[in-house]
């Protein structure tokens, strides 16, 4: 059976964006006067969205400085994140090669093209507008746009009943162990691509139905082996 629907995860699958997520961070511990961390530590913490990213991260910080609790709210850090996200979301980003052309080909091949982020929805808007991917998709699905997010089944269900699409005609591409678990959950086929984030584990280890190197190589999977839709 051909592909009639693709979803795809966001961050580290079509945009690398751990360079403005980490500048938001930077900016939100200068403003509460708590040290810079390491790029590399945060980019590892991305794929369940910003908050619980900046929660797991202060969380870290507080053990490391339990002085840092008595002047330090978790809150007060969340809401100064917030603010420097909206300036830097999708302007450090860049969408990865072969990110625009893939889109376009699985589009004129009448495959519907859904994007499915654990990132918040208005900061996944600003991503996909600033990087000009908004209007490839029939749908967005943030981490806090339904009762549940990904890896929960109920994320891709709802795709697939909002589109009239069944779990066989349908795939979901990421980055992550949390993307190839969401696919499992609602049945659909698991594609994953090497050059994302996974917490530096490689996505080997998850086991995903198909590896590709690159997302190119995704729409010719569609074209070539499945086959575009029926005109």
């Amino acid at each position: 059976m051909t592909i009639r629907l693709v979803s795809f995860d966001l961050d580290g699958t079509l945009v690398d964006t751990a360079a403005e997520i980490a500048e938001a961070v930077h900016r939100a511990f200068d403003d509460v006067g708590i040290e810079r961390r390491p790029q590399a530590e945060i980019t590892n913490l991305i794929g369940r969205g910003t908050r619980e990213l900046m929660l797991k991260l202060l969380a870290r910080v507080m053990l490391e400085q339990p002085a840092l609790s008595e002047r330090v709210q978790p809150e007060a850090v969340l809401e100064r994140f917030e603010h420097h996200y909206a300036e830097t979301a999708g302007c450090f980003g860049k969408p990865y090669p072969g990110c625009v052309a893939t889109l376009e080909r699985l589009r004129d091949q009448g495959v519907r093209l859904v994007c499915v982020t654990n990132k918040e929805q208005r900061h996944a808007e600003r991503v996909l507008a600033v990087t000009r991917l908004d209007g490839y998709f029939s749908m967005l699905i943030g981490g806090d746009t339904l009762p549940v997010k990904k890896p929960h089944n109920g994320v891709l269900a709802h795709v697939l009943r909002h589109h009239g699409v069944s779990a066989d005609e349908a795939a979901h591409v990421g980055d992550s162990s949390i993307d190839v678990e969401s696919a499992r959950n609602a049945g659909v086929r698991a594609w994953a691509v090497p050059h994302g984030y996974n917490a530096g584990v490689p996505i080997e280890d998850s086991n995903p139905d198909r590896l590709f190197p690159n997302l190119s190589a995704i729409a010719d999977e569609v074209d070539a082996v499945l086959g575009p839709l029926p005109a």
